[in-house]
């Protein structure tokens, strides 16, 4: 029976509550495919920052090297810390140190759960939101000048690279060929006119190599309305 060694971080808030469950589901999952799970719990959390001024141990990233999976809760509890300072001392920066460029989120109606759209039964609501997850406005390039007064200036840039736009993109077709053949991509580019023109012209381009997948374009505003169509 094949082990796997994972560190396990439930975090903050509901992340302590669903972890235990979704362990449950592996470990069953794992009983019947001959697969065996060694777990690791790790007490980063905003309670750990109270503790000991930070979100992490310095040498985290060596930690967690260790292992072969990192099972992730939540984070953030801005009654204990800045959320700004959890998200980023225990989130996006692993985000970024191990490059998991994927934030996938499905989204589907299941048997027996309501709906707030009416006349949405099982199998009409099944679709999955690709996002890049460590450029854009995650890029943490920006500043502060002087501070304190009336002259305070606050800039913050989004930074987009054609190798992350470009990955994330194939990863999103292919995910597409493999379903429905059906990929919708989403900017604001009547508004913001440098990074999200870029963003359509790399998705036009990359759609040339996909010809079976059907595309669409959208304003974030409008596929917002759609989605609830």
């Amino acid at each position: 029976m094949k082990e796997h060694q994972i560190a396990v971080i439930p975090g903050d808030g509901i992340g302590r509550e669903v972890i235990p469950e979704g362990i449950r589901v592996l470990e069953a999952v794992g009983a019947k495919h001959g697969i065996r799970f060694k777990w690791q719990e790790l007490p980063w959390s905003c309670d750990w920052y109270r503790a000991h001024g930070r979100m992490c141990p310095q040498d985290a990233p060596d930690i967690l090297r260790r292992f072969d999976a990192v099972y992730f809760g939540a984070v953030g509890n801005p009654s204990l810390v800045p959320d700004h300072i959890a998200v980023w001392g225990l989130l996006i920066d692993f985000r970024r140190l191990f490059d998991l460029y994927v934030n996938l989120r499905p989204v589907r109606l299941f048997e027996g759960l309501p709906c707030p759209l009416s006349g949405r039964k099982p199998g009409d609501i099944d679709y999955i939101v690709v996002r890049e997850n460590t450029e854009g406005e995650y890029g943490n390039v920006g500043g502060r000048i002087y501070e304190g007064t009336e002259r305070e200036v606050v800039m913050q840039q989004a930074i987009f690279s054609r190798k992350g736009v470009d990955r994330i993109m194939q990863y999103a077709f292919e995910l597409a060929r493999a379903r429905k053949k059906h990929l919708t991509s989403c900017t604001k580019s009547n508004g913001i006119t440098i990074t999200m023109p870029y963003w359509d012209e790399r998705f036009a381009a990359m759609g040339k190599h996909y010809p079976d997948v059907r595309t669409d374009q959208y304003h974030v505003d409008g596929l917002t309305i759609q989605m609830v169509l």
